[in-house]
Parts: structure tokens; sequence; C-alpha cells
């Protein structure tokens, strides 16, 4: 492995025999990685999983029910450029497990590197931030880093429609997790999810829901100017992760770059203006400045760790959004009653 800070770390290849380069970056999750790794937000980045021992538990097969959506992951696809992990279990033990991990990294062609030590590298990351990185078998050329704009490479490219409920709300996916829109069709609505660039001011809705996705926010100017018009409304908006970045945006503030982002299970954040606590899931390289927030606007949710924005809200319209993810898939699920609140708002 061939960081962009000059460091070489070598290791035993397990998945696709192959190279790939990409963004590292680092998640805490201690379970999961079937959720983890088809996050399409993790697009176009090369996952480090702090964790000492991975894939113990398995594959489980790859179910798609009635509405199209994969039962047991959060997308079609594995989205990373490749896994690093301490011990890789190449003998599994789940019930549900069909297949080995290295065998789906083969599979999908997502190459895999254990017996790094992950935790040095986690702490190179925390202290330097994340970087470019490739994964090189020995032999291959050193591949280049994956084209820019990944939001593009992972929204859908049609209209799809989920359930029929008595209210209709359409999802922008920018990157969407399948169990956003499970959490949605649960509670009686018509979810109709769109391409990222698509003008939903034109469509019949109730709601409007922004979805998570990878990436610098800023490269969505398309939706961001879509955005901007549905805010001067007084229809319901509810954004996740990138959602909440690109609605700030929209509303005139401002986004950066976090030195080494949020991922994991287990992050603490507070909601503002209250002693109220969670534990959440989150998967994002950037972050809302609640500095920069318009007057009618104000902070959500902060984060207990460093004090960075974890979602904004308007103050007089029916417009919110978290910078963690209450759908969970993998992680906590305290927080999905905020899906109950934005159909409350319908």
């Amino acid at each position: 492995m061939i960081l962009g800070n000059g460091r070489v770390l070598e290791g035993w290849s397990f998945g696709y025999e192959g190279s790939s380069a990409g963004e590292v970056v680092f998640s805490t999750s201690m379970v999961g990685y079937p959720e983890s790794l088809t996050d399409p937000s993790f697009e176009g980045q090369i996952l480090c999983v702090s964790y000492p021992l991975v894939g113990n538990y398995g594959i489980p097969e790859t179910l798609t029910g009635p509405d199209g959506l994969v039962m047991n992951a959060e997308s079609e696809r594995i989205h990373v450029q490749g896994l690093v992990i301490a011990d890789y279990s190449e003998n599994y033990s789940h019930w549900d497990a069909v297949k080995s991990l290295g065998t789906w990294l083969d599979e999908q062609g997502v190459p895999g590197i254990c017996g790094i030590d992950t935790r040095s590298l986690t702490r190179m990351i925390r202290e330097e931030g994340a970087m470019p990185g490739r994964i090189v078998i020995d032999g291959q050329p050193a591949p280049e880093l994956p084209a820019l704009h990944p939001v593009a490479r992972v929204s859908c490219t049609e209209t799809l429609q989920y359930g029929k409920g008595r209210k209709r709300v359409v999802l922008v996916d920018c990157g969407v997790k399948h169990n956003i829109v499970r959490c949605l069709v649960s509670r009686d609505v018509e979810v109709v999810r769109v391409p990222w660039d698509c003008d939903f001011n034109a469509l019949d809705w109730d709601g409007l829901f922004l979805s998570n996705g990878p990436g610098d926010p800023t490269d969505c100017a398309v939706t961001i100017g879509h955005l901007e018009k549905a805010l001067s409304g007084d229809r319901p908006v509810f954004g996740v992760c990138l959602g909440s970045q690109l609605m700030a945006l929209a509303a005139g503030a401002k986004t950066f770059k976090l030195p080494y982002g949020h991922r994991s299970h287990n992050q603490p954040v507070r909601r503002w203006g209250t002693d109220r606590c969670y534990i959440t899931s989150q998967n994002h390289g950037y972050a809302v400045d609640p500095a920069t927030l318009p007057e009618a606007w104000e902070p959500f949710f902060v984060n207990l760790n460093d004090g960075t924005n974890e979602g904004i809200r308007h103050r007089e319209k029916p417009l919110f959004a978290t910078q963690f993810h209450p759908e969970a898939a993998g992680g906590p699920v305290d927080t999905e009653f905020l899906f109950d609140e934005f159909i409350s708002l319908l």
C-alpha cells in the first residue's frame, strides 16, 4: 500500500488480485462490513477498518425484494476502491453466510490487503488527514486515482417508484442507501426516486428527501440550484449526510472538508438547545460551517467529540437535515424517529 505521504505498507492480498487507487479513510465500526462496503458514500475511497478482525461472519446471499431493493445490503454493489484490515478471517461462521468476504471482493473486482497495522494507519490519518493511496500487487503498475464527481457515478439514471402510500415523497438520489427508502416506505408513503440532477421542482410532491452520497457537496451545483427554489416554498424537506450539506449550501451557508471525517457507528451527538444525546451512525468527509448559517437557520445537532455541526433546521419552515444517518444500517437506530417527524409534516 502506497500512501500519499510517501509511506509504504506491505501486507497480503485477499479478494481481487488487482490494484486500485482512492482516498484512504478509516472507520471505527466494529461490525456491519457488508453494509459499509455497499454504502455509496464510500465511492472512490479505500477503507481502512480499525477493528482488528474482519470477515469472521462471512457474507449473506444477495436477496432482492419485490420493490427491487437489496434486502441485506445498502446498494447493488461494493463501492469502496479497496479494503485495508489487520486480520482477515477466511473461515467464517454465521447461519446466514454463503461465501467469504474475500470471495465477495473477488467477484466484484475489489482488492483487499491484510496484515496491515491498522491502528498505526488510523493514527497516521488522524494526525495528517485523509490522503490519496494505492493498493498495488507486486509486478503491476500503480493505478490512477478515480475520476472526480462520484455522485454522478452512484446516482440512479432514471426515475424509480416504491410503495403506494397516502403521501408522495420525492427522493433526490445522490447515492442513497436502500434502508432510507425502506424507512420511508414503511411509513405509508409513496417514494419517487430521481437522479441527482433532476429538476424535482417540476414534479408533484408532498415532501422532498435529500439523500446521502460521496464527495464534495459543491460539485453538485445543479442540485443546489434546484434546491434553492424548493427551500423558498413551504413544503417539508429532509436531508441526510450529503443532503444536509446541500441544504446548507442552498440556504447560503458554507461547507468545509474535515481532516479525516466521521465514519463509524458510535458517534455521539446532542440535540441543539437540549441535554438529549444520541449515538449515531456516520459516514462523511465534509461538514457545514454553522457560523455561516443565515439568520433564519439554526443548528439541529452538534457532535460531542469535536463540536462540529451534525444538522441544521429552519426556524419557521418545515426544513431540517442531519449529518448522521438516522436509518443506520449498520449502526444504532436511536434516531430513526426523525423519519416520523418528517412524515408528520407532510
